[in-house]
């Protein structure tokens, strides 16, 4: 099934004025305007990948309802192929010593450069272990910090624990005496 992405490039519709589409957008899309402002940076903004093409067509067209002129591409589908090639042929007698020890690893064919690079190296075959295994190694318990607590003291049992008071936290003046004319 092909897959689609939608980006928009800043792009208006004919006739459409930038401040009207950013505001479309803003609704449309539920963003701040730092984000909107974002799209119209004239770089490439993708907005949603891996859409259906019914999926892909309702962002179209809401976005040209908008008054923005929005980019449909097709995804490229990754695929990869691995050929494995047979294993070495081995005498009968080497293959009776060989049963016990582990089976010899697998040779890969690099798909392209960057995993030419990895021919020789060699990995040991781990397996998979059996559920309810622990995985973690086992480590010692973290010894607790020597702290010298020598400087402090408790407050005697029904103290204030608040913040000390400021200079500046007097009551406010009474202004019960004052009073406004007409």
């Amino acid at each position: 099934m092909s897959r689609y992405e939608i980006a928009f490039s800043g792009e208006l519709a004919p006739g459409a004025t930038l401040e009207q589409v950013e505001i479309n957008l803003t609704r449309l899309f539920q963003a701040d305007a730092q984000r909107i402002a974002l799209l119209f940076s004239g770089r490439r903004v993708v907005i949603k990948q891996g859409l259906d093409f019914a999926g892909v067509e309702k962002y179209r067209e809401a976005m040209a309802r908008a008054g923005a002129i929005a980019e449909v591409r097709a995804m490229p589908v990754e695929v990869e192929e691995i050929e494995l090639t047979a294993p070495p042929a081995q005498p009968a007698v080497q293959a009776k010593k060989d049963s016990d020890a582990s089976p010899p690893p697998l040779k890969v064919a690099p798909r392209d450069e960057y995993m030419a690079a990895f021919t020789d190296v060699e990995a040991p075959d781990f397996g998979i272990a059996p559920v309810g295994s622990d995985l973690q190694d086992a480590r010692a318990a973290a010894p607790a910090p020597a702290l010298d607590l020598s400087q402090f003291s408790l407050a005697p049992v029904g103290s204030d624990m608040s913040e000390r008071r400021r200079a500046s936290d007097v009551p406010p003046p009474d202004t019960s005496h004052l009073k406004l004319l007409d």
